[in-house]
């Protein structure tokens, strides 16, 4: 009798580490580093899965994806420009899902085969250190033609169009802007270029080293510059008054990802209302119709916007990200 219950405690401790293991998501993510961390950690706490997230621009994590295909490293992808969630979609490299807490979002922000569903949208702005700008002796620009002015040169930062969906944005917009003529567009992105200072790899980056003051005018999305204005950050916000482009941020499931239950749970989650309460707090302009955005958020309805196709810009943004590399290149 001793000796069976001795192993029966034995296959007890062997089983029991199985049986209780925590269960676990691999999960790329294209949002804000800290907003992937507060919804990742809130769906631990709710539903016990953890997950363990790679977090890039959405540029790179598309190629990533691609370079995976035969090798899915993770199920799910959250955030990101949604023209690289409709190229994904083009290349084969994700997966249809028609999850029922999509039902509360717009025909016009969800793929209507299930392929992407948009989490938010984000307008393009210039933000300006107003202490770096005074030190510097200028005045915040407020459009794309006053970025190009002598006094700016070397003084602000955007995301690189190859590597970044917001660089990709800004690259859309200025040919939007000069009426789909792509030679104009990139006389301008030249002259554009030479003045900039740096190109990032991430959207996000630009906007973050203007709120510390690393460098006095950035160009991204206004929701990234609103929160760090409502962090305390002494920073002037400018939608570039020709217009701007902005972001339908999105969420797919990757084609052939090993664990299709589990990021199934996660993209309902996110979709509901907790996940979409955490999305509203950043600043940005949901388009679940039960969430209400942030009242510092910046509207699309208050602001000019171009006359975006985002079908147009995932099918040209291969030939685009080539041309602006061999062109202009990454500085």
């Amino acid at each position: 009798m001793k000796r069976a219950l001795v192993l029966c405690a034995v296959l007890a401790a062997l089983i029991a580490p199985a049986a209780f293991a925590q269960e676990q998501l691999m999960a790329y993510a294209s949002v804000e580093q800290d907003l992937a961390v507060n919804l990742f950690t809130a769906f631990e706490k709710e539903t016990g899965i953890k997950v363990n997230m790679v977090r890039l621009g959405s540029g790179e994590l598309e190629a990533r994806i691609e370079a995976e295909k035969n090798d899915p490293q993770a199920s799910i992808w959250v955030g990101g420009v949604g023209t690289n969630h409709i190229s994904a979609q083009m290349k084969g490299l994700t997966t249809p899902y028609k999850s029922k807490a999509a039902a509360g979002i717009p025909a016009q922000f969800k793929d209507k085969d299930g392929y992407w569903v948009g989490l938010y949208l984000g307008p393009l702005a210039i933000t300006t250190n107003l202490a770096r700008a005074k030190e510097l002796g200028i005045t915040p620009p407020k459009s794309w033609e006053d970025l190009l002015k002598p006094e700016y040169k070397n003084k602000f930062r955007v995301a690189f169009p190859g590597s970044s969906g917001t660089g990709y944005n800004v690259l859309t917009t200025i040919i939007y802007l000069n009426k789909m003529d792509e030679e104009k567009a990139f006389a301008w992105l030249k002259k554009f270029a030479e003045n900039c200072e740096k190109f990032e790899r991430s959207g996000p980056a630009p906007t973050n080293y203007v709120a510390t003051g690393e460098i006095p005018i950035a160009i991204g999305y206004a929701h990234d510059a609103v929160r760090a204005k409502a962090k305390g950050a002494n920073i002037e916000i400018n939608i570039p008054k020709e217009g701007v482009g902005f972001e339908l941020a999105s969420m797919s499931l990757i084609k052939g990802g090993k664990q299709p239950v589990l990021a199934k749970k996660l993209y309902d989650w996110i979709l509901g209302p907790s996940g979409q309460q955490i999305i509203a707090d950043f600043y940005v302009v949901p388009v679940h119709k039960d969430t209400k955005a942030n009242p510092l958020a910046i509207p699309l309805n208050k602001i000019k916007t171009v006359n975006q196709d985002s079908m147009w810009d995932a099918a040209n943004k291969a030939r685009l990200q080539d041309r602006f590399a061999k062109e202009i290149g990454n500085k």
